[in-house]
């Protein structure tokens, strides 16, 4: 189905050109908005983050050659390994970049495991694949990376440094062994209207080709929904052990197991910064960086389900008229605008691949109560992007006020299943296993 979509949206054509943005405050300086404070801090996480405001467009992806591999999670078998990392660092100027690997344990906390024990070579890699913008209103440096194999399986923290050891970039990284294998089907919500707003995963684990010393307690799981981390059910424990069969079996009754199906993903298209695209209703291309107002929308909540291909909150980056959105995609102050009648109770962001899946200050919106419309403006490369809005919560986004949750939307789960053997230092990735839920044919 990806694709599918990724070569229909190559192929779409373009509508015409719409009514210019006249308001003075649309064109902006790039990064005018940057929040300084949220990039003060250079302490490095053990997640997906961005250091520097400088460094846009992050992807990171399994290289398969095919044209859909920027939407392939940084999730590969331990045979087999073939990392990519992009980015793009603003400016006129290249830098010298190096990068790292920390090898991390199923908490994301640095190992005790030496550079030697999980590498072939010295952990410091020079990345001399990078490349200058062209002809863009906003310079900037594209800068790709291969990842060096690693020798065991588990959780890896890539990072990007700059002169002096300063982090720039993190992403995360997963190898795998089929040690175990794992059953992971669509099940039904055991409940009442739940089973029409819920997708219930459920998953079994069958270790007859592995000694398990205590897996009850040892073995690890991590559910996900498209491939985050940030609404990730983690601890499950099986809820039966049965030993004479070597199997793990998982069933739950208080919905452990179980995620708001919520909207196919919002979406829209700068692929072109010369004509209006898909989502787009205004467009200032003279404006130096570009501007561009998007379609104001609304909150779906209440409404029926609509079935259409999305690529489940990804983004590619490309340019229409030349190609090669590695280098010739420009940027865009791009403006987002949400409908309401009222403020929420809490703070409203955009969150996607564009946010780390995160809540970063440039994608959080502000009230306009005169015009009720929350709106914001984050600098964007051109492409083609996905999106939900989301509120706020001690307890993470939750995207089910703007958005609705339908249980026939299309979604992918992933379970990684993780295991310390006795004596050693390291969890390893033992099982990993994807399936999509309500998938569509081509």
């Amino acid at each position: 189905m990806r694709r599918y979509l990724f070569l229909l949206l190559l192929a779409t054509a373009c509508v015409p050109l719409g009514t210019p943005i006249t308001d003075p405050n649309a064109a902006r300086s790039p990064g005018q908005q940057r929040p300084p404070e949220y990039y003060a801090d250079k302490t490095l996480r053990y997640q997906d983050f961005i250091y520097n405001p400088d460094v846009k467009s992050v992807q990171c992806y399994v290289a398969t050659g095919q044209p859909t591999e920027v939407f392939q999670p940084p999730v590969a078998p331990l045979q087999g390994q073939s990392f990519t990392l992009e980015f793009d660092l603003l400016g006129a100027q290249s830098e010298r970049l190096t990068a790292k690997l920390v090898h991390c344990d199923v908490d994301w906390k640095p190992s005790v495991l030496t550079d030697m024990q999980f590498l072939n070579e010295i952990n410091e890699f020079l990345i001399t694949d990078y490349r200058t913008g062209v002809g863009t209103k906003v310079p900037f440096y594209h800068y790709r990376l291969r990842v060096p194999p690693v020798k065991i399986s588990g959780n890896y923290l890539l990072v990007v440094q700059s002169a002096g050891r300063v982090p720039l970039v993190s992403r995360r990284l997963l190898v795998y062994q089929n040690d175990v294998e794992v059953d992971l089907r669509q099940g039904i919500p055991v409940a009442g209207e739940e089973r029409y707003t819920l997708q219930q995963v459920d998953f079994a684990i069958r270790y007859g080709a592995m000694n398990l010393v205590n897996p009850a307690q040892e073995v690890k799981v991590i559910l996900r929904q498209n491939f985050r981390w940030d609404n990730a059910k983690i601890n499950l424990r099986p809820t039966f052990v049965r030993d004479a069969e070597r199997l793990l079996q998982y069933q739950y009754f208080n919905f452990e197991n179980t995620f708001p199906g919520l909207s196919e993903f919002r979406f829209f298209d700068t692929r072109s910064l010369r004509v209006l695209g898909q989502g787009m209703a205004k467009l200032d291309p003279e404006a130096n960086p570009r501007a561009v107002l998007l379609t104001l929308e609304g909150s779906r909540l209440g409404q029926g389900y609509t079935q259409y291909d999305d690529i489940n909150g990804q983004r590619v980056f490309e340019n229409r008229e030349y190609g090669n959105g590695d280098s010739n995609a420009d940027y865009a102050d791009v403006t987002f605008q949400l409908k309401a009648e009222q403020p929420a109770a809490s703070p409203v962001y955009i969150i996607g691949a564009l946010t780390d899946w995160q809540f970063k200050e440039e994608f959080k919106l502000t009230y306009d109560a005169a015009n009720q419309i929350y709106s914001t403006t984050a600098l964007l490369k051109q492409g083609y992007y996905n999106y939900y809005y989301a509120t706020q919560t001690p307890q993470g986004p939750n995207s089910v006020p703007w958005e609705g949750s339908h249980q026939e939307t299309e979604n992918q789960y992933d379970l990684l299943v993780y295991y310390r053997p006795p004596g050693t230092r390291s969890d390893l990735l033992i099982g990993y296993q994807v399936i999509t839920v309500n998938g569509r044919r081509p």
